[in-house]
């Protein structure tokens, strides 16, 4: 018999640190959702200015309306006038409102916009280590759905804004119109305010787990549709099913505990303001009765509480809104918030100028350690020196680290020891984008985009002309089978060009490495799937460009 004890105080510490680490995640996605917003407090004090005008002539109406009924009805007035004063303010609420919704919709959007256009910024520029270990679908969640979360609730902004200077409005009108009929119409209010606090405390953990979830969707999906040929080709597609079917359940599972912390607040919030209007109809009716209060001021009361409802209500959904985006902003700064590894130094040294002159392209390992962990070298006192136009092959068996030096090279990673030199600078002295530039690797892996061949071709040169594009597939032994294909160079290729066979593509990645005009030429077997005298061909003209 196993007897285990259980600590309460440990479990109860546990469970602390939980709330509290909770609580201060909330807290940061509110930080980082006002700093969102602050990039867009112009617009913002114009929804505010719009918001004022909208509710000054939307809080107008009832009170012509009440005019309309004492004076027009009850004293036989000007009906006629009363109701062109009452069209007029609801012609300016309705342009008011159509204002306010395309300033909701140009701010969201632009927030949304310059959000994803700094998280694709930032992905780029983190090191390759950083994209060893992250997901695919965890960054594509986070730089589409997660930033809709933030864009639904920017876009509700002015309109709450609106509503709030509107509630603020309607409830002095009501205090000073009659003070105790407000009390009771307001009564519901503090009760509303500890509902939407609780709710907000509830809900952003259960969101949180919703988004991560269908990040984790989004990435088996991305996988299942990348490997499909593998999938395929295993017969595999049921254990992807499966996979998908697990996180799908997961989905499903958190997203109804979600459903069922809004199935026991929000209809309280929705409920409450209501229960505020039928006490006032009881109460000012019999006000009405006893001769203390006019009918038009009661219909006025009336519509004027009926124009509470809507912002009391929108209180709930403004603090689910606002939990999603907080949530979103969370997963998104931590990809935002994680430097990268490989950087650019802040006064960078200039490589040589390139002439007739000056060979340039020397490359120098000088001891060099370096391992993908920190218990195990790939690489151990590594040194090599190639000069200017030399060639040079590295053999050795599978897992020696001739990948390593490659990258290495690009500096897609830091030695531990020793250093590595391009014309003789150390590589972490040039500018990064500067150093990748003047370095043409063609990967094993082949990667194509999918575009025109044309356009692979010229990737690193967008603006090169035909004339150096065609010359470049000739060099790499592509030209003949692109002539072959059914527009030539501006056929399109496919996802990861996967219309063309193994040779071809490699082809293509060489004449597109070829175009970049490189000091240095880097073929990490690359001609692996390429016919053996197709091969030589390649490599004799490779002694031409170099």
């Amino acid at each position: 018999m196993t007897l285990i004890a259980v600590d309460p105080d440990a479990a109860a510490t546990a469970k602390g640190e939980a709330e509290e680490q909770a609580r201060a995640q909330r807290n940061l996605g509110w930080q980082l959702l006002w700093q969102a917003l602050m990039n867009q407090r112009r617009a913002l004090v114009l929804g505010v200015a719009i918001g004022i005008t909208w509710t000054a002539a939307k809080v107008a109406v009832p009170q012509l309306t009440k005019a309309a009924i004492n004076q027009g009805i009850e004293r036989n007035g000007a009906l006629l006038s009363w109701s062109l004063f009452i069209a007029a303010a609801g012609l300016a609420t309705g342009l008011l409102t159509a204002g306010r919704r395309y300033l909701a919709f140009r701010e969201s959007r632009w927030t949304e916009t310059l959000l994803r256009e700094r998280m694709f910024a930032h992905i780029q520029r983190l090191h390759v280590g950083y994209h060893d270990r992250a997901q695919t679908g965890q960054l594509m969640s986070r730089s589409s759905s997660d930033l809709q979360q933030v864009q639904q609730f920017v876009v509700m902004i002015p309109i709450t804004l609106s509503n709030v200077s509107q509630l603020f409005a309607v409830t002095l009108i009501l205090a000073f119109t009659d003070w105790r009929l407000a009390i009771v119409a307001l009564a519901p209010l503090p009760f509303i305010n500890v509902a939407s606090r609780r709710f907000s405390n509830r809900i952003h953990p259960a969101v949180l787990a919703v988004q991560n979830k269908q990040a984790q969707l989004a990435s088996v999906v991305e996988e299942s549709v990348s490997g499909v040929r593998v999938v395929k080709g295993l017969g595999t597609e049921s254990v992807q099913f499966n996979k998908l079917r697990t996180e799908a359940d997961g989905i499903r599972e958190v997203s109804l505990n979600a459903a069922s912390i809004r199935s026991r607040f929000l209809p309280a919030i929705d409920l409450l303001p209501s229960l505020g209007l039928i006490a006032v109809l009881g109460y000012g009716g019999h006000r009405v009765v006893n001769g203390d209060l006019s009918i038009g001021d009661l219909v006025a009361f009336n519509v004027y509480l009926t124009m509470l409802v809507w912002p009391l209500r929108n209180i709930g959904m403004m603090v689910a809104l606002g939990q999603r985006a907080a949530a979103a902003l969370v997963r998104v700064q931590e990809v935002l918030s994680t430097e990268p590894a490989v950087q650019s130094p802040e006064r960078p040294h200039a490589l040589p100028s390139r002439d007739t002159t000056t060979a340039v392209g020397a490359v120098s390992f000088d001891d060099v350690s370096f391992g993908y962990g920190e218990d195990h070298l790939i690489l151990r006192n590594f040194s090599l020196t190639i000069a200017p136009g030399e060639s040079v092959a590295l053999v050795g068996a599978t897992g020696a680290g001739k990948s390593t030096v490659v990258r290495l090279l690009l500096r897609f990673y830091d030695v531990v020891n020793g250093r590595i030199t391009l014309d003789g600078i150390d590589l972490r002295r040039l500018d990064v984008h500067d150093l990748r530039r003047n370095i043409g690797v063609v990967f094993e892996d082949t990667f194509l985009f999918n575009d025109t061949v044309r356009n692979n071709i010229a990737f690193a040169k967008p603006d090169a002309d035909q004339a150096t594009v065609e010359r470049a597939a000739r060099l790499a032994g592509a030209h003949e089978f692109i002539l072959q294909l059914p527009n030539g160079y501006n056929t399109p290729i496919g996802e990861r060009g996967f219309s063309l066979s193994g040779g071809q593509r490699q082809r293509v990645a060489i004449a597109r490495a070829i175009v970049a005009d490189p000091r240095v030429l880097v073929l990490d077997d690359a001609t692996s799937a390429v016919d053996p005298s197709k091969e030589h061909e390649i490599r004799d003209a490779m002694q031409t460009v170099m």
